[in-house]
């Protein structure tokens, strides 16, 4: 597992939550000016200087549930707000989008090219305001420092270790069915064609040389594809061409997307709770994430009726259905994490607690259940 996984699956998730967002808001006709400030304040707090050196120091990925509430938070960030089903279908279409991508790229490093292409659109949603947008260009610097130097094996490992957090994923996705790109059991169909990853050849040609260098004779067979000569590199500059087209806007062209449940990932989710081992780093991932949530700063609307609702849904009724038919596995309710001193803060935060399992006896501790997290958030 890499330890410098997490930052890169943020930025990718961020940008895809705010392709469909953008998306939404100009589907259900939101004025312009509240359409402008959802965007601005979700990108303001995604970049928030406090939580981004929390996310960029070295660690492990923590559990889906723990980044879903992260996401959850930040998606209510403005003025805006999403019932939890349509917070649902947002979330499983920003993880299978970004799924898709990974197993994609030709090569590991192309994941940085694709993390490239979502920080691209981020400033351009950005790009009238220069204050939002100077923050965005500091992560544009902090990626190019930690990430450009890494060898190929390193980005093989964290190209696994995204491939592991998705890999019991298998949500249906519209566009890429009609696409044809993905089966209806909700797994991916991978091409055999195009081109191949920059820095190698076609395949098709085995070359067997001598002790000394010299070349003996050339054997030839069959790919089994229709392969092309690699693109030329893309541009890991703050500016450039990223060549791929992996990780832009997918939503531009408006058609309706829909989210369903395929029948393994309903199976494994009613079998999640029996097979899920105890996980002895519980408390010190709720920990990571309080601090992460401090650094979150959430703008509350000055006047109530400023804010409004998106549905992710064509209808109400779409959504209302879609919440009571989804497994209740992998339905997450949406948790508010506030960094403040108040008793209601603590027992929200004690209360998440203890959904996590703990390894041991847990009677001899109980009592001190919460007391690193609460401590934690007393000290912001």
């Amino acid at each position: 597992m890499s330890s410098r996984t997490l930052p890169l699956l943020f930025i990718n998730l961020g940008g895809e939550m705010l392709y469909i967002l953008d998306q939404r808001l100009r589907a259900q006709n939101i004025p312009a000016d509240k359409a402008k400030k959802v965007m601005n304040d979700i990108i303001t707090t995604m970049f928030n200087k406090k939580f981004l050196e929390e996310l960029f120091k070295p660690q492990e990925l923590y559990s889906k549930k723990a980044l879903r509430t992260v996401f959850d938070r930040l998606a209510h960030a403005s003025i805006m707000r999403l019932n939890q089903a349509s917070m649902d279908k947002l979330y499983d279409l920003m993880t299978m989008a970004f799924k898709y991508q990974v197993l994609l790229c030709l090569r590991p490093k192309d994941i940085l090219l694709v993390s490239f292409n979502h920080m691209d659109a981020i400033k351009d949603f950005v790009k009238e305001t220069p204050n939002i947008l100077s923050q965005v260009d500091e992560t544009y610097q902090q990626l190019i420092e930690m990430y450009t130097q890494l060898s190929n094996g390193e980005f093989q490992l964290i190209r696994q270790t995204l491939l592991i957090f998705f890999q019991d994923m298998h949500i249906r996705v519209s566009i890429f069915l009609k696409d044809k790109v993905q089966n209806s059991n909700g797994r991916f169909v991978l091409p055999t064609s195009g081109p191949v990853p920059h820095g190698t050849q076609v395949p098709g040609l085995i070359r067997i040389f001598s002790c000394s260098g010299e070349e003996l004779t050339r054997l030839k067979f069959n790919n089994g594809g229709n392969y092309t000569s690699a693109l030329r590199e893309g541009s890991f500059e703050i500016f450039g061409d990223r060549v791929t087209k992996l990780g832009t806007n997918m939503y531009s062209v408006s058609r309706p997307v829909e989210t369903h449940m395929s029948g393994t990932s309903k199976n494994s989710a009613q079998h999640t709770k029996v097979n899920a081992a105890p996980n002895p780093l519980a408390k010190e991932e709720l920990n990571l994430l309080a601090r992460l949530m401090g650094g979150l700063e959430v703008q509350k609307a000055g006047n109530p009726d400023s804010g409004f609702r998106v549905n992710l849904f064509a209808t109400d009724e779409e959504e209302e259905e879609a919440l009571i038919s989804r497994p209740d596995d992998l339905s997450y309710g949406v948790i508010n994490i506030q960094a403040t001193k108040d008793q209601q803060a603590n027992a929200e935060l004690a209360k998440i607690m203890g959904e996590f399992p703990e390894s041991g006896d847990q009677s001899d501790d109980a009592s001190s259940k919460g007391d690193d997290l609460l401590a934690m958030m007393d000290s912001l």
